[in-house]
C-alpha cells in the first residue's frame, strides 16, 4: 500500500498493528536480555533486501533468498551474535571511555575552572569535533556500515574488502583537503564559531585551532576504523579507543597543570590532543589489518558499491552536520554571554552526552548492523524491525528517564563530585546544575531519536532524519537566541543564565524532531513506541527516588561533594530499581538479577 504523502510503499496498517501488539506483549512478558536475544536470534541476517529498499522508497539488488521463503528459515541460516551482547560491549566500551573521559574533565575543570583560557580551549575544541562527528562516526555508520555489513553477510569479502579500502581513500583525500583548508581560513572560523570573543581570548582560540585541527583528520581516520570493527560485531575495541586519547591529555595537564600559565597549558594539552588521536587510530588499527585483507587506500568511484556508501553520504553528512551546526550556534551565543558560559556548557554536555552514549548509542550502534541484515518480505522485514525498535527502546527508556530525573533533581550533587575542585567552585557546580536541568527536558527524546534515526538509515532512508534535523535545528536557533539574550533581562534574573535558555530550548527541538520521526516510520513499518503505562511507571519510580534523594542531601546537610554524592545518589539508584522491580518490570529484575548474582559470587 502507498503513503499518499510521498509514495513510500507501507506494510498492511491492520497487520502492523497486529504485529506490534504481538511484540509488545512478548517484551512484556520477558526480561530485556532475553527479549533482545531472542530477536537477535530471529533477526539479525543475512543481508538488506529489496523489500526493505521499498520500504524506504528505494531500489536495491534482488535478495539472495526468495520473499517467499519463511523468515525464520533463512534466519536459521547464519548465526548473528545477539544484540543484547553487542550492546553490552557497546556500552561496556562507552563506559570505559566516559569514565575516563570524566576524569579528565574534573583535572581540566581544577585548573581551568570557568576561566577565559577554558572558554577559548572549549570553543577551539568544537571545530575539530565537528569533523569528527560529520565525517566520521555518524556519517559512516549511516552510509558505509549498511552496505559493507551486506556485502560481509553474503561472504563476498573481497569486495567487501575493496569497499573498505576505497572508502578509506575517499575519506584520507577529503579529510586531508579539509584540515589543511581549515587551518588556512581559522582567522575566519573564529569569527563565526565565536565572535563575541575579544583580543588575548580570540587569539588563544585561534592558535589552539590551527593546532588541532591536524588531530582532528586522525579522529575521522579512527571513525573508519570504528565502522570496519562493528561490521565485524569487533564492538569492544572501538569504544574503549578513546581512552588512549583521553589519558594523553590527562598527562599532560598532570605534567604541566600548576606550572605553566593557563593560556599556555591550553596549548600543552591542545598538543596532546593531537598525539591522543594518533594513539586513538593506531590501537584500532592491527585488528583493522586482520579484518580488511589487503588494506590498500584506493580513490575508485567506478564501484557500484563505493559509490552507494557515496551516495548515502552526503545526506547523512548533511543530517550529522546540522546537528553540529546547532552545538556551533549555542557556543555562538554563550560567546557573547558573561565569562564562563562556554566553558559551563561544555561541562554539562560532558555529563548530558554520558547517558546519550551508554543508553542511545550503544543500542543503536549494536541494531545498525543487525537492522541492516533483515530479510524478506516487505511484512517479514517491518514486522523484524518493529521488534527490535520496540525491544530497543524499552532499554534505552529504563536507563534514561532516571538520568534525566537526577539530571533536573539532583544535578548539583552530580556536578559538585565530579567538578568541584581547584579552580571549579561551588557556585560553578550549581552553574553547570542548571545547564544540566535544561537539557535534562530533552534528553530522553534525543536519545529514543538515536534508535528511530538506526531504522531509517537501515532502511537506506538517509534524507527523512535530514529533514527532521533541520527543522530541530532551525527551532532550536530561534528559540535559543530569544530565550539566551532577550529573556534573561526581561524576567530580571543575571544574564549568565541565558545559557540555560540554550539547553532548555534544544530540548522543545528534540521532542518535535522525536515525533516527527516516530510519525513518519509508523506510516511505513506500522505502529512503533514505547506503551504509556510503561513510560508512567519509569517516571514514578524516577521521582519518588529522587525525593528520597532530595531529602537525604537536605539532612546531611553541607559536607564534602564525595560522601553526599554517594549517600544522596545511592539512595536514589536503589529506590528506583526497587521500586521498578516491584512494579513488575522486566528490566528492573534483569538489572537485580545480576546483581544479586554479583553479590553472590563475591562472597567467600
Amino acid at each position: 500500500m502507498k503513503d499518499s504523502s510521498n509514495g513510500i510503499p507501507t506494510t498492511n496498517p491492520a497487520n502492523s498493528a497486529g504485529a506490534s501488539k504481538s511484540s509488545e506483549e512478548h517484551n512484556h512478558s520477558q526480561t530485556s536480555n532475553v527479549s533482545v536475544q531472542s530477536l537477535a536470534t530471529s533477526s539479525a541476517q543475512a543481508s538488506t533486501c529489496d523489500d526493505a529498499g521499498m520500504i524506504a522508497g528505494e531500489t536495491l539488488e534482488p535478495l539472495a533468498a526468495t520473499p517467499s521463503e519463511p523468515l525464520h528459515e533463512k534466519t536459521a541460516r547464519r548465526s548473528e551474535p545477539s544484540t543484547g551482547r553487542s550492546a553490552f560491549f557497546v556500552g561496556s566500551g562507552i563506559l570505559i571511555s566516559r569514565m575516563i573521559g570524566l576524569i579528565r574533565q574534573r583535572i581540566f575543570a581544577h585548573y581551568f575552572g570557568t576561566s577565559a583560557a577554558g572558554d577559548a580551549f572549549s570553543a577551539a575544541f568544537r571545530i575539530p569535533n565537528f569533523l569528527q562527528n560529520i565525517f566520521g562516526e555518524g556519517a559512516l555508520s549511516a552510509s558505509f556500515i549498511p552496505v559493507y555489513a551486506k556485502l560481509l553477510a553474503q561472504e563476498d569479502e573481497e569486495k567487501a574488502s575493496h569497499v573498505a579500502n576505497g572508502v578509506l581513500g575517499l575519506l584520507a583525500l577529503i579529510t586531508s583537503l579539509v584540515v589543511l583548508v581549515g587551518v588556512l581560513a581559522t582567522p575566519y572560523l573564529i569569527a563565526f564559531i565565536a565572535p563575541g570573543f575579544e583580543g588575548e581570548t580570540r587569539e588563544l582560540t585561534i592558535h589552539l585551532v590551527r593546532i588541532l585541527f591536524p588531530g582532528a583528520g586522525l579522529l575521522v581516520l579512527s571513525a573508519w576504523c570504528l565502522g570496519v570493527l562493528n561490521s565485524h560485531h569487533r564492538f569492544f575495541i572501538s569504544y574503549t579507543a578513546p581512552v588512549a586519547w583521553n589519558l594523553a591529555i590527562v598527562a599532560s595537564l598532570l605534567a604541566y597543570g600548576g606550572k605553566v600559565a593557563q593560556f599556555q597549558l591550553a596549548a600543552v594539552v591542545a598538543w596532546a590532543s593531537v598525539i591522543g588521536s594518533a594513539l586513538q587510530f593506531g590501537i584500532q588499527l592491527p585488528t583493522v589489518l586482520k579484518l580488511v585483507r589487503p588494506l590498500r587506500p584506493v580513490i575508485d568511484t567506478t564501484s557500484a558499491h563505493v559509490r552507494t556508501v557515496v551516495t548515502r553520504f552526503f545526506p547523512v553528512f548533511m543530517s550529522r552536520g546540522v546537528i553540529q551546526i546547532s552545538a556551533f550556534v549555542d557556543a555562538i551565543l554563550a560567546s557573547f554571554l558573561p565569562v564562563g558560559a562556554v566553558v559551563a556548557l561544555t561541562y554539562a554536555q560532558s555529563l548530558y552526552t554520558l547517558p546519550v552514549s551508554l543508553f542511545g548509542m550503544s543500542v543503536s550502534a549494536a541494531e545498525l548492523p543487525a537492522m541492516s541484515r533483515a530479510v524478506g518480505s516487505t511484512q517479514e522485514v517491518a514486522h523484524v524491525l518493529r521488534q527490535r525498535l520496540d525491544a530497543g527502546l524499552r532499554q534505552i527508556a529504563f536507563f534514561i528517564v532516571p538520568s534525566a530525573v537526577a539530571f533536573l533533581a539532583l544535578g548539583d550533587v552530580i556536578a559538585a563530585v565530579l567538578y568541584q575542585t581547584g579552580q571549579f567552585k561551588q557556585d560553578a557546580a550549581i552553574y553547570v546544575w542548571g545547564i544540566l536541568a535544561g537539557s535534562s527536558i530533552g534528553l530522553l527524546a534525543s536519545t529514543l531519536g538515536r534508535l528511530y534515526s538506526s531504522t531509517y538509515y537501515a532502511l537506506h532512508d538517509t534524507r527523512t532524519p535530514l529533514l527532521y534535523a533541520v527543522i530541530h535545528v532551525a527551532l532550536a536557533t530561534v528559540l535559543g537566541y530569544f530565550c539566551a539574550i532577550h529573556l534573561p533581562p526581561a524576567i530580571g534574573i543575571a544574564p549568565k543564565w541565558g545559557v540555560v535558555g540554550l539547553t532548555a530550548s534544544a530540548s522543545v527541538a528534540a521532542w518535535i524532531e522525536f515525533m516527527l520521526l516516530r510519525r513518519t516510520l509508523n506510516r511505513r513499518i506500522g505502529r512503533t513506541g514505547l506503551p504509556l503505562p510503561y513510560l508512567l511507571r519509569l517516571w514514578f519510580a524516577a521521582f519518588l527516588g529522587a525525593a528520597a534523594g532530595w531529602g537525604s542531601k537536605l539532612l546531611l546537610g553541607p559536607r564534602h561533594p564525595v560522601p553526599v554524592a554517594v549517600l544522596v545518589l545511592g539512595i536514589y539508584g536503589l529506590s528506583y530499581f526497587g521500586l521498578t522491580s516491584a512494579f513488575g518490570i522486566p528490566e528492573a529484575r534483569t538489572v537485580m538479577g545480576r546483581a544479586f548474582r554479583i553479590t553472590r559470587n563475591l562472597k567467600p
